[in-house]
């Protein structure tokens, strides 16, 4: 005959088998989505937005699974690694709509993640978009960088408003920190190219005159 610790032992080891299951499928998931979110990222900065859309699609649907797999288990669902998966698709759609002009980003509503994960994603965009600044520079389309260079102004700006404990919003500060210094080192390389740029056409005006 059981003993009703026996009893209470197998309930419980019923119920952590069951999670143990979910929390290793659920694992599984969210790389998918961080996979499917940096090959969206890469392709993004080689103008394959095709290939981005793509990937972009297949992680929204793999955070839709997330959802329904942690139903009931927020426990899990609140674990760490879905709001970094969460993070990751935020980061990769605000910055896909951004890089395709068109006028408007997806809210967190439109992507269906929790507030703290959209802020986070929105602090990487300022490191995505410096990259993006790079390649404009090198391409000397200094007033396109200008113009992305105000975005990350805009995003960090926003960033600050949000100065609350890292328990709400998950290590925000850093990120904002960061992008800060991302910011200024940024501005400085646009300012720089503009003032090589003007100095090269002055110099190639005054040759001519020679």
């Amino acid at each position: 005959m059981k003993t009703v610790f026996e009893e209470v032992s197998a309930r419980i080891r019923e119920n952590f088998e069951a999670k143990d299951s979910i929390r290793e499928e659920g694992l599984k998931v969210s790389r998918e989505v961080v996979r499917e979110c940096r090959t969206a990222s890469f392709a993004l900065h080689g103008q394959d937005f095709e290939k981005a859309d793509k990937s972009i699609k297949t992680a929204g649907k793999a955070l839709e699974k997330l959802e329904v797999l942690f139903k009931g288990h927020a426990d899990i669902y609140h674990a760490g690694f879905v709001e970094h998966a969460q993070q990751e698709y935020s980061e990769v759609s605000v910055l896909s709509s951004l890089l395709k002009g068109e006028g408007k980003v997806p809210s967190p509503e439109d992507l269906r993640v929790e507030y703290a994960a959209y802020l986070n994603g929105l602090g990487d965009v300022v490191g995505e978009l410096r990259r993006h600044v790079l390649d404009l520079i090198r391409k000397e389309s200094f007033e396109k960088a200008e113009v992305f260079l105000g975005v990350m102004e805009n995003i960090h700006a926003m960033l600050m408003d949000f100065d609350y404990p890292d328990a709400i919003t998950r290590g925000l500060r850093r990120k904002t920190d960061v992008s800060r210094s991302i910011i200024e080192k940024t501005r400085g390389d646009v300012v720089n190219a503009i003032g090589q740029k003007r100095l090269e056409t002055a110099m190639r005006n005054l040759e001519s005159r020679l």
